[in-house]
């Protein structure tokens, strides 16, 4: 099985695990599921470490090197996911999550992320 990191998830599992659920732990640590981390993930980072809301300078040093190095995959995003995510209904109003949400329906894989809006997409979402 393939799934996707909200970005949420990503930051947490790099700079505080504990605060993910065990069952997201325990798939993480399972070497035959597939991780896709979105392009979205270290553009949002980005975009939100240079508006001060958030110190993820670190995370972003070597990003792609570091995450495919250990099994992670990047996953690009499509013109067709861009549009759709801009046509999604509006119960998420944030860009970003959007269009993870975009991504996640079009490779047909869940999501990892606390964000219960996710289901109201129809998307499958891994939490607790």
């Amino acid at each position: 099985m393939s799934y996707l990191f909200d970005t949420h998830t990503y930051i947490w599992l790099r700079d505080s695990p504990r605060r993910l659920p065990q069952k997201v732990l325990n798939l993480l640590s399972d070497t035959t599921q597939q991780g896709l981390i979105s392009l979205v993930t270290p553009w949002e980072i980005a975009i939100k470490t240079g508006a001060g809301k958030l110190n993820g300078a670190p995370l972003l040093i070597n990003f792609e090197q570091r995450e495919t190095a250990i099994g992670f995959s990047i996953a690009g995003v499509t013109i067709a996911q861009a549009i759709a995510s801009g046509l999604l209904p509006r119960h998420h109003r944030d860009p970003f999550d959007r269009l993870l949400i975009a991504q996640a329906l079009d490779l047909n894989i869940p999501i990892i992320s606390n964000d219960k809006t996710f289901d109201l997409y129809g998307v499958p979402r891994i939490w607790n």
